[in-house]
C-alpha cells in the first residue's frame, strides 16, 4: 500500500459525508446546476469532487470501476483504504470513474432491467472544465431548460431513450459536481 493512501479522506466522516450526500442529491435532483462539494484530497488525478463522491457513495458492497488513466495503485490503495470498495471491470461496476475517453464505450455499463432499472451504473465523469455552457438541457427537476458543457450529446440522448433504464452520470471538475440523470432530454444548440 503506498503511504499517501492513508491522507485525504475525511476529517469528520458524519458531517462531511452528509453534506456532500446532500450536494449529490441536489446535483442529481436539479440537473445542469453545478453544486460545490469538498472534504477530501484524493490523489491525483482524480479531482476534490470525485473523490468526495467515492467517499460518499462507495463502500465495500459498491464496485467500483476505475477508468485506465485513473487506475493507478496509488488511488487503488486509497478506493480500498478508505471505503472497502471492490475494484471491478466495467460490466460488473454500479461506479465508474473516469475521463470520458476513460469510460467509452458507455455500452459496457450496466442500464438496469425492465424490472429493475435501478440496478444501473453511475459514471463520474471527470471533466478539464464545467460550466452552465453547451447542450440543452430539459425534463424532471428543470423549472425551463438548463445548459451543461457536456463531452458529447449522441451518447447522453441514447441513453435518454433507453429510460427507464439507462445510466446516470456525475461530471465533476474540482470541487464542483453536477447531475445528469437518464431522465434528462440533451439537444446540441
Amino acid at each position: 500500500m503506498t503511504p499517501d493512501a492513508l491522507l485525504g479522506g475525511f476529517t469528520d466522516a458524519p458531517r462531511q459525508s452528509a453534506r456532500a450526500f446532500r450536494a449529490a442529491l441536489e446535483a442529481m435532483a436539479r440537473p445542469g446546476t453545478l453544486w460545490p462539494i469538498d472534504g477530501a484530497a484524493p490523489p491525483a488525478p482524480l479531482s476534490v469532487a470525485a473523490g468526495v463522491l467515492i467517499l460518499t457513495l462507495c463502500d465495500g458492497t459498491t464496485p467500483l470501476h476505475l477508468g485506465p488513466s485513473y487506475d493507478l495503485p496509488v488511488v487503488r490503495d486509497w478506493v480500498t483504504f478508505h471505503t472497502g470498495a471492490p475494484l471491478v471491470a466495467a460490466k460488473d461496476a454500479q461506479f465508474a470513474c473516469g475521463t470520458w475517453a476513460d469510460l467509452m464505450p458507455v455500452d459496457r455499463f450496466a442500464i438496469g432491467l425492465p424490472d429493475y432499472p435501478d440496478r444501473a451504473a453511475t459514471l463520474i465523469v471527470e471533466m478539464p472544465a464545467l460550466t452552465n455552457q453547451g447542450p440543452r438541457l430539459t425534463g424532471p427537476g428543470i423549472a425551463t431548460a438548463a445548459h451543461l458543457s457536456l463531452p458529447e450529446t449522441a451518447a447522453f440522448r441514447a441513453n435518454r431513450a433507453l429510460f427507464p433504464q439507462g445510466f446516470d452520470t456525475y461530471l465533476t471538475c474540482g470541487a464542483q459536481v453536477a447531475g445528469l440523470p437518464r431522465s434528462t432530454n440533451v439537444e446540441a444548440v
